[in-house]
């Protein structure tokens, strides 16, 4: 008698780190127990792991899902919050400086990309009445701290929730991607009764179709399954190796090819713990700065065509006051761009073996999260439709060229042009799609469909992952860089009674940025009793 039974048996994950047991923890949940799930982890390959910030989905996303309490992991993992990516010096010219330089109009030369929701009226968002403002010269306030609730106690180094726990806006978090990974590996093996083989990978058995049937390892192990997960990082073993996948190299759009970082000691008693991402404007690329308990998290991405190594180690390290000779510097080389597929016949690539961006706007955990959502979805049997591949293919490609056009878009206009990097950015093409965001941008329309309803944010989880850069998110980068439309949208002139009406939201803001000021307790007191 012929089995119906088309099901999957098992799926071998190759590779730990943050995407192996990420993925490993959610198909346990989400495979209901049905399917055998190893990972398979060299213990002598190290993790990259240099601080990670992340996006606002993640509770809802994957801790959520996974049943586990945001109080719970990041006790577990020193995490912090992240209201924002705070962009420093790119507009003003000069080597790395940590603080902000000033700008002609005495403003000091930073801005926001605030993760809170920006309000509209009259399906309109309020970015728009905002222009329109200051365009009319009715205001010079700009458009973060005009338009959003955050900047204020962002800048007093508030925390996003009260003392209570309640919630006072969005956030995001960051956290030490190597306590994560130690998190989610005990989680899924305790929970989700996933298998953990500690070895290392020799060879990769394929059958005449090319399928992978099992992985060979240096311990004599024979690991065989229907499905494999490639999360082994910039190797790509499996996907590039193996299945000789190309990898489609984004060089010409992003030039930040190598990264130089470190952890730098802090006084937070003394200088408080900033509750955002800082991307501060170097002479060959930009530095992250990630504050968690007790110390930081920093690195400068930069490109290897316009600085050496050791001329990049030296101006980051000047800008922190660091002794070379005295700090452990981890080196990174990364590769820029995403396979062609990301997943091919039985092997599916996550985290670093599938795509990777520069971590201007924090999207390695994003893109891991989205993947493995997908991957849920998108789950075979043996007959390995096309049409599931296909769709998967395709919901990571889009993703992806998405947002690395965002990204770009942050170079090209950013002012800057005083080094030959900034002077580079400028002269590569920008892609079709990000020109037409830009040319509605210049029109005065909306960019992409705005989540303005946080009902409706929460509620529409497929809308978190397709439209994750809102309008908003284009106006913070674009006006914050002094990119700003060539005259208001047209169709406002023909509301004055819109226009008046929106007028009260700009007070609004300025009520409830008063109100967090006032009630909210320092990011530092929040996170000191959290983690005691």
């Amino acid at each position: 008698m012929t089995s119906t039974d088309t099901r999957l048996k098992k799926v071998v994950i190759l590779g730990g780190g943050t995407a192996g047991w990420m993925t490993a923890a959610y198909l346990g949940k989400a495979l209901q127990g049905t399917v055998d799930i190893t990972v398979l982890e060299a213990p002598t390959i190290p993790r990259i792991g240099v601080g990670e910030a992340t996006v606002p989905n993640l509770q809802r996303a994957f801790f959520d899902y996974l049943g586990i309490p945001e109080d719970e992991w990041m006790r577990e993992c020193n995490a912090s919050f992240k209201m924002a990516v705070r962009f420093v010096n790119w507009r003003t010219e000069g080597r790395g400086e940590a603080t902000a330089r000033t700008l002609d109009d005495g403003r000091p030369d930073h801005f926001y990309h605030p993760f809170g929701l920006l309000p509209d009226y009259d399906q309109t968002p309020l970015s728009h009445y905002w222009f329109k403002r200051k365009y009319e010269g009715r205001t010079t306030e700009p458009f973060d701290y005009a338009c959003f609730r955050e900047p204020p106690i962002m800048d007093a180094m508030k925390a996003p929730r009260w003392l209570d726990g309640r919630s006072a806006t969005r956030y995001a978090w960051h956290f030490d991607a190597q306590l994560v990974a130690d998190f989610l590996r005990r989680f899924a093996i305790e929970k989700q009764s996933v298998r953990h083989v500690e070895d290392e990978m020799t060879e990769v058995v394929q059958d005449e179709r090319g399928f992978v049937t099992s992985l060979r390892t240096r311990g004599g192990k024979d690991l065989d399954a229907d499905l494999f997960v490639d999360c082994s990082g910039f190797r790509g073993l499996l996907i590039n190796k193996a299945m000789a996948e190309p990898f489609v190299d984004m060089s010409d759009h992003l030039l930040c090819d190598s990264a130089v970082a470190t952890a730098v000691p802090h006084d937070d008693e003394a200088g408080g713990v900033e509750p955002y991402t800082s991307a501060i404007a170097m002479s060959s690329g930009w530095a992250w700065k990630i504050p968690m308990l007790g110390r930081f998290g920093t690195g400068y991405v930069y490109s290897s065509k316009f600085t050496e190594q050791d001329e990049a180690t030296a101006e980051f390290a000047a800008m922190w006051g660091l002794d070379p000779e005295k700090t452990a510097f981890n080196h990174i080389r990364f590769r820029v761009g995403r396979n062609r597929r990301a997943w091919v016949k039985n092997v599916v690539s996550i985290g670093l073996s599938s795509c990777f961006l520069e971590p201007l706007e924090s999207t390695g955990i994003y893109f891991i999260t989205a993947a493995i959502y997908q991957l849920a979805k998108h789950f075979p049997d043996t007959t390995f439709n096309e049409g599931l591949i296909d769709s998967f293919n395709r919901e990571i490609e889009v993703m992806f060229d998405d947002t690395r056009d965002f990204i770009q878009a942050h170079f090209f206009y950013a002012p800057r042009n005083d080094t030959p990097f900034w002077q580079a950015n400028k002269k590569l093409t920008l892609p079709d799609n990000i020109q037409q965001k830009i040319a509605a941008y210049r029109a005065g329309l909306p960019i992409n469909s705005p989540i303005t309803d946080e009902s409706t944010y929460y509620g529409n989880f497929e809308a978190e992952f397709r439209n994750f850069w809102t309008n908003g998110s284009y106006y913070c980068i674009f006006a914050g860089m002094g990119l700003e439309p060539d005259a208001p949208l047209p169709a406002l002139a023909y509301k004055p009674e819109s226009v008046a009406g929106a007028e009260p939201l700009f007070e609004t803001v300025k009520r409830q940025q008063q109100n967090l000021l006032e009630t909210l307790p320092s990011a530092y007191e929040y996170l000191k009793r959290l983690h005691s």
